[in-house]
């Protein structure tokens, strides 16, 4: 979830292919009262002192407590606590993580200026060589400074940061209601969807291990984030609270 710059920009209706799905492999559903954590981490704080501002300045401070379970959904919620934001943000490293298949997960946004929302993947040896070379698979990112945008993004360590392969595409009414959100990975090339149609493929032809770190597992990432090199500068405080609201989370075979 790094600041990116666009490759591409897609507006209009959609023209591309479906989305197509082999067998469930795996599921969350977030049915329960509190967070699995034999499949989910937290991740605490403000990134200090490895990686402060989370490497974008961001803002937030993620907490246990700025979330909760309703109704079978995992509800996210971005809050200003006084003089900070807090925040919630857990992965599945070391305990779900996938190499190939169909990622989709189906939520509904939050909205406002300052706001950053995302559903997005690492390299599982990322503490072994790092960022960006483990790479980064960024289902989807949203900013409310860019109303009806969506992102989808990869960083390599040939293509990342200021530099990322990226696309964004405007989709009306993004923010109403829920969407789905999904990359179907196999060893050729990444399709990435919304609402089951495509809106970006990566396909490189040269596949070193710079430009396609994509054959090794890599794990979920769920949050929302606050300000920052991509999601502000500027944040209105008068949002908040605002709820990022993640009803499952899917891996199909391809």
């Amino acid at each position: 979830m790094k600041k990116i710059a666009l490759l591409f920009l897609l507006t209009g209706s959609f023209s591309f292919g479906q989305a197509k799905k082999g067998k469930l492999i795996w599921e969350e559903n977030f049915n329960g009262k509190s967070l699995n954590e034999k499949v989910w981490n937290y991740e605490l704080g403000d990134g200090c002192p490895n990686i402060c501002g989370w490497g974008n300045n961001e803002r937030q401070v993620y907490t246990k407590e700025n979330h909760k379970f309703v109704n079978g959904k995992l509800v996210i919620t971005a809050k200003k606590d006084g003089d900070k934001y807090t925040s919630t943000r857990i992965t599945t490293a070391g305990k779900k993580e996938f190499k190939y298949g169909y990622m989709e997960t189906r939520a509904k946004l939050p909205v406002g200026q300052g706001i950053w929302p995302a559903f997005w993947m690492l390299g599982s040896n990322i503490k072994e060589i790092g960022w960006p070379k483990a790479g980064e698979i960024d289902i989807l990112e949203y900013v409310g400074k860019e109303p009806q945008m969506v992102y989808t993004t990869l960083h390599t360590q040939a293509n990342h940061g200021d530099h990322a392969s990226s696309s964004k595409k405007k989709i009306e009414n993004i923010e109403e209601g829920f969407h789905t959100f999904g990359v179907d990975w196999t060893k050729e090339k990444m399709d990435f969807y919304v609402d089951d149609n495509l809106v970006y493929t990566f396909n490189p032809k040269d596949k070193n291990q710079d430009v396609w770190p994509f054959d090794q597992p890599f794990y979920f990432i769920l949050n929302v984030a606050i300000g920052g090199n991509f999601g502000g500068p500027e944040v209105d405080d008068k949002i908040f609270p605002q709820e990022f609201i993640i009803d499952y989370v899917r891996v199909y075979s391809n």
